[in-house]
């Protein structure tokens, strides 16, 4: 990782590969740290390994297909230190094709997390040109864990049982969902387009068959574990009906079209104690109330300008727990 600016440690988490990863590995000796397990435990509890194996103050989760900008972690770093209320820093990432090959047109692959009514999450500006919409440093709903960056007074204080992301997720929706936690707890999410990265997209919303059906089945399971653990009544009350449209095509296209996702459904219900245990924890310490929340909550790409508030994140206004 050459980049500028920064002193870094270097945590790699080898989810059992068998493709020739180990080996180069290995050739980069003492100056990476790497965790090697025996099995895939998933993306969301391989991050869970790599984060609890440092203390530094912020911490960048990063997939293997995303290259930086020699000043990409330097630029996310100076943009979190405005705002001692963000947690999260995200910055402009440029979609580029497979084995890191550049594309005809620059196009844009995420500038931050958001969610619509229906309960769906996408990356800001997926797949639109990068033609200056998004040059603006803005706050967002959250940031694509692909290069996302942590402040570690955050992943404390949104952690439950010392998971920062959720490893019964075990891949895809886990950055959405901490988002959305930390967004209940107060924590503010900073998009800057100063850093730039490139990352190739496997995952594309809309474009299901060409996804392995295990990721399919997570994808199912998670929309509804996310729910559990972060929906609040006023979010029922005010996008009810969206929602449940959605939940209805959900459950007819793994009835008709993807049956192979159908065992999402029955990992719910096995997940159900756990979840409501996690959701308990959240509601309990939840600091935002649902009239500020809803309003990331809308079918517009939704980002907000930065007021640069020093105010601690950590000791707001509680709000009574909720009994849903």
């Amino acid at each position: 990782m050459a980049q500028k600016g920064i002193r870094a440690t270097i945590v790699v988490v080898d989810n059992d590969s068998v493709d020739g990863t180990a080996a180069i590995l290995e050739e980069f000796g003492s100056r990476i740290q790497v965790i090697w397990n025996r099995g895939n435990v998933g993306f969301a509890e391989a991050q869970n390994q790599g984060i609890r194996a440092s203390r530094a103050q912020w911490v960048l989760t990063l997939n293997p297909d995303l290259l930086m900008e020699e000043d990409f972690v330097r630029r996310l770093v100076d943009a979190g230190e405005l705002d001692a209320g963000a947690g999260a820093v995200c910055g402009k990432l440029l979609s580029i094709g497979k084995g890191f090959q550049p594309l005809a047109e620059r196009r844009i692959d995420s500038t931050g997390l958001f969610f619509t009514p229906t309960v769906r999450h996408f990356d800001r500006g997926a797949r639109e040109p990068d033609d200056g919409a998004y040059d603006r440093a803005e706050y967002v709903f959250g940031a694509c864990a692909a290069a996302a960056l942590y402040r570690r007074q955050m992943i404390d204080d949104v952690s439950i049982g010392g998971d920062f992301f959720d490893p019964e997720f075990f891949a895809y929706r886990e950055d959405a969902d901490v988002a959305w936690r930390a967004q209940l707890l107060g924590w503010r999410c900073i998009y800057t387009p100063a850093a730039v990265g490139w990352h190739v997209r496997t995952v594309v919303p809309g474009e299901r068959r060409s996804i392995t059906p295990s990721i399919n089945m997570h994808s199912v399971k998670n929309r509804f574990l996310m729910r559990i653990k972060n929906a609040t009544p006023g979010l029922y009350r005010h996008c009810w009906l969206p929602m449940t449209v959605r939940d209805l095509a959900v459950v007819a296209g793994c009835l008709l079209l993807e049956p192979r996702s159908l065992p999402a459904f029955w990992r719910v219900a096995k997940c159900w104690p756990a979840m409501k245990e996690r959701r308990r924890q959240i509601m309990r310490r939840r600091r935002v109330g649902d009239g500020e929340l809803m309003r990331w909550f809308r079918f517009e790409m939704a980002g907000e300008p930065l007021t640069g508030e020093a105010a601690p994140a950590t000791a707001p206004r509680m709000l009574a727990p909720d009994a849903a």
